[in-house]
């Protein structure tokens, strides 16, 4: 570890740590001083991170923290397509499909993008024959961005009606069959590099259910979404209809790229366009502003304060927007995936603790379950509350005040706290949370809300000095799948046993 980042971590060990009512007892103007709001084009969110134990000194010595190790530096190889995934040698191009980026990713990006928007118009005007379901095949990010977009943004109607199919279980795809006519349905099959055995998998039998349904040409309803076009053309999909994205472009950070085209077909074009530009808007946040001004920094530096300061090994996130219940099992891949290392970019141990469990759910449901365990448990639980001040309903305008309403309690509450004589009945209070506020879930909105949560990982990572671009604790898993399915190796008695008792041993 750098010597100066040593002494910043141990700088931030050395302060105090006053309570939460300390410190707006201490300061008036706390709510102001750690709210800020980024606008977009119509509409803005507001990001308060009053709720949270950082003060000025820590503020301070965390920016310290960050300049020591070289956050500005690592934003600019990220925002300008260096290398920034040492272990596999790429760079991670994500924001270049939003505008920022080298000259030709942005370019490229373009090129794909007014790409998958011709087809997007052809199919909607019917060039394709009719075309009223989409079932989307993928797994990871190629499946959980899609179904979080498509969920939050196309429930007053989609253009088409599309159903994500990620899990190999053949439950889930008999369901999307099952809700989709064959004569009308279309199939994307989303794999960066057309190999993934889950997606392939899923794929083969949705077309094996079109050809048993009578229709005659099934791969002519194929879309292809890949970033190896050559294998999606040797499985058979014609040339017109496959969509590449590039290489530089990983999974999780895929929504942007053809992947995102279920969404564009359930929204159509300008929605997805729309979403696209307020992700960029977020991009530009993140590349102009500095220091704790800076949201996606700042949250960084709530998140590490609770994580290596404090101890808190998870950090849940409750959306009070039913529009947004896919956002917790979104970021668990997101955060889990990008930093949930032991090693540090250069390979030696890492030393402290990283990426916390995200978990989460929806209110006002999760108040009549877990949160039983933020308000008097023995574990100190960080919390973000995610909400939008325009109703996504048009019922009586009683929902959305009681549902804003217990939103803004909860974190008034687990700050707070409350005595009594009955112990059983005591809040301990001094509980920390942010609240996100969006003025409405709008395209624009939401592609900022996930575009801010990318760089708050990246930014994790800087502080942390690791590599959130690869995923190799993926793999191990599947490697042994293989082993089993090929029928070639030993395993443990517990695990022979296992596949003796399912019957798939060989």
């Amino acid at each position: 570890m750098d010597d100066s980042v040593k002494s910043a971590w141990e700088g931030l060990r050395g302060l105090p740590k006053p309570t939460l009512k300390d410190l707006f007892a201490a300061d008036p103007e706390r709510a102001g001083k750690l709210s800020t709001s980024v606008a977009l084009a119509e509409d803005a969110i507001l990001f308060d991170w009053s709720k949270t134990h950082l003060d000025d000194a820590h503020l301070e010595t965390f920016t310290a923290l960050a300049d020591a190790a070289g956050f500005a530096r690592h934003r600019q190889a990220l925002l300008t397509g260096e290398i920034v995934n040492p272990t596999e040698n790429r760079a991670a191009e994500h924001t270049a499909q939003r505008g920022i980026g080298k000259e030709e990713s942005v370019a490229q990006a373009q090129a794909f993008h007014a790409r998958m928007a011709s087809l997007v118009e052809a199919i909607h005007k019917g060039v394709l024959g009719d075309v009223r379901h989409l079932i989307h095949v993928g797994i990871g990010g190629s499946a959980l961005g899609p179904a979080l977009a498509i969920d939050a943004l196309a429930r007053d109607g989609a253009m088409v009606d599309v159903h994500v199919v990620s899990n190999i279980d053949g439950c889930a795809m008999e369901q999307a069959m099952e809700a989709c006519d064959p004569a009308t349905t279309m199939l994307a099959v989303a794999s960066k590099t057309f190999t993934t055995i889950e997606t392939m998998t899923n794929a083969q039998s949705a077309l094996d259910w079109l050809k048993s349904s009578g229709v005659d040409d099934p791969f002519g309803r194929v879309v292809a979404l890949t970033a190896s076009p050559d294998k999606a053309l040797e499985w058979g999909v014609d040339e017109t209809r496959i969509l590449p994205f590039s290489e530089s472009v990983g999974g999780r950070y895929s929504l942007w790229s053809s992947i995102g085209f279920p969404v564009a077909i359930a929204l159509g074009w300008p929605g997805f366009a729309e979403m696209l530009e307020g992700a960029g808007a977020m991009d530009r946040h993140f590349a102009e502003t500095d220091g704790a001004d800076n949201v996606a920094l700042r949250a960084a530096f709530a998140d590490q304060y609770y994580t290596r300061l404090r101890g808190c090994q998870t950090r849940a996130v409750f959306a009070y927007d039913e529009r947004l219940a896919m956002l917790p099992s979104y970021l668990q891949q997101l955060e889990m995936e990008s930093n949930g290392k032991s090693v540090t970019a250069d390979g030696a141990p890492v030393g402290a603790p990283t990426a916390p469990i995200t978990w989460g759910g929806v209110g006002t449901d999760a108040q009549h379950a877990v949160f039983q365990l933020l308000h008097q448990g023995t574990n100190l639980v960080p919390v973000d509350f995610i909400a939008a001040i325009e109703p996504g309903h048009e019922l009586g305008e009683a929902h959305h005040r009681i549902l804003l309403s217990n939103c803004f309690a909860q974190g008034a509450a687990l700050m707070a706290g409350q005595s009594d004589d009955d112990p059983a009945r005591v809040y301990p209070g001094d509980r920390p949370s942010a609240t996100i506020l969006l003025d409405a879930l709008t395209p624009a909105t939401f592609g900022a809300l996930v575009a801010f949560h990318e760089h708050r990982t990246f930014a994790n990572a800087v502080l942390m000095g690791i590599n959130p671009f690869d995923q190799f604790g993926v793999e191990l898993g599947k490697q042994i799948a293989n082993q089993i399915e090929a029928g070639d190796v030993r395993f443990d008695s517990s695990t022979e046993a296992l596949l003796a008792k399912a019957g798939i041993s060989k």
